[in-house]
């Protein structure tokens, strides 16, 4: 009996220590440098140093679509390119949710550059907005922003801290409401007249958003091709964290610690376990999971879907986070109700209808609330890969 037991305790060992190399236990995350608050220090360049705060914003999908050319003649200026092949042309067709991420990368420049002791100016799309019959080409060849910076007297930005934390939070979040004059806060932390931010905390608007929320995930799940496009680009392992360093992973779900090693060794020796329909299962019953945990939603409009107004939009979005965390709140955007595909258009139509009612462009649908729960940090590039060729 002893024996048996030595003897089986001596085979889960082996079979877990099978999961943990699998899964890359004993690799250094370099795709976590990024978040590490002294990362940017090691450059001189003022304009890599911004640069280095910038990518850790949100981005649609994890993309990280952004390139940076640097001005050889003029040390205090920079241009950001929207990356043409980092598209995800099935989801995000006409890669608005591309250019919304462009603003939110300004954005966190922006916030860095006030704590750094560097007025950053924007002038946007500075070669004309793209020809949008030839969108790949445009996007390679003019410019989203070209950043001016000049050196001014440093002050402590109250944002600055906020930026090292996880954008999204897709957990379960406390029932308490948001006061009045927090509210008030997030709202009036906008500065852009041609966008506008809404929330909702009552029950009629809040029953209403989740069953969009929840009806975007079940039509989203059920499309072969999404789920292919999503599959290129999710990252089983530490060994493919490290070689993309951007796209999906398990960190995605909120799972960290030993079970994401488990659960990534798994997926890596046995990946029929993540086949299309239960990943689909998984990501409605996720959905459905934090709309029943939703305190409150939020979203952003644009007077119209310009190109200069979905990079507004992002720019929004991000102090948006940024404000929140400094509150204690954190958001998770159930996008799928407003992708641009065709089997979205009625959800996407009904929900313009009925909160959209001035015709404006919904760019950002947001949970909002107080977590119970930390996020795990998502993979990010070195700063070098975004520095044009």
């Amino acid at each position: 009996m002893i024996i048996l037991t030595i003897t089986i305790a001596v085979l889960l060992v082996g079979i877990l220590s099978t999961f943990l190399i699998a899964s890359g236990i004993f690799l250094t995350p370099k795709y976590l440098e990024p978040w590490k608050k002294g990362y940017a220090q090691q450059f001189d360049d003022p304009r890599l140093r911004l640069v280095s705060h910038g990518l850790l914003a949100a981005s649609g999908h994890n993309m990280q679509p952004w390139i940076i050319r640097l001005d050889k003649v003029n040390p205090n200026v920079f241009y950001l390119y929207a990356d043409s092949k980092r598209l995800v042309q099935q989801v995000d067709p006409f890669a608005r949710q591309t250019l919304v991420s462009q603003g939110t990368f300004l954005e966190y420049v922006k916030v860095a550059g006030d704590e750094q002791g560097y007025e950053t100016s924007l002038d946007l799309f500075p070669d004309g907005e793209y020809d949008e019959q030839k969108l790949k080409e445009s996007m390679d060849t003019k410019a989203v922003a070209k950043i001016t910076i000049m050196k001014v007297e440093r002050k402590s930005s109250e944002l600055y801290p906020y930026l090292f934390l996880p954008d999204t939070n897709r957990s379960v979040y406390e029932k308490t409401p948001l006061s009045n004059q927090q509210i008030k806060q997030l709202i009036e932390m906008n500065d852009e007249a041609d966008v506008k931010i809404k929330i909702f905390q009552d029950d009629y608007n809040k029953e209403k958003l989740g069953v969009f929320a929840i009806e975007g995930a079940k039509i989203e799940s059920k499309i072969h091709r999404i789920n292919e496009e999503s599959g290129k680009i999710f990252r089983a392992n530490e060994y493919q964290k490290n070689k993309y360093r951007y796209g999906f992973s398990v960190e995605g779900q909120g799972i960290s610690g030993m079970k994401k090693h488990i659960m990534q060794g798994l997926l890596t020796l046995i990946p029929s376990i993540n086949n299309e329909k239960a990943s689909a299962d998984l990501f409605v019953k996720s959905t459905q999971v934090g709309v029943d945990h939703t305190p409150a939603y939020a979203m952003i409009m644009t007077k119209d879907n310009s190109r200069s107004s979905q990079v507004k939009a992002g720019m929004i979005y991000s102090r948006l986070v940024l404000t929140a965390h400094s509150m204690g709140f954190v958001m998770q955007p159930p996008s799928q109700v407003l992708e641009e595909y065709p089997e979205m258009s009625e959800q996407y139509l009904k929900i313009h209808k009925e909160y959209a009612i001035d015709g404006e462009t919904i760019q950002m649908f947001v949970r909002l609330g107080k977590p119970t729960n930390g996020s795990p940090k998502s993979m990010r590039q070195d700063v070098m890969d975004f520095m044009q060729k």
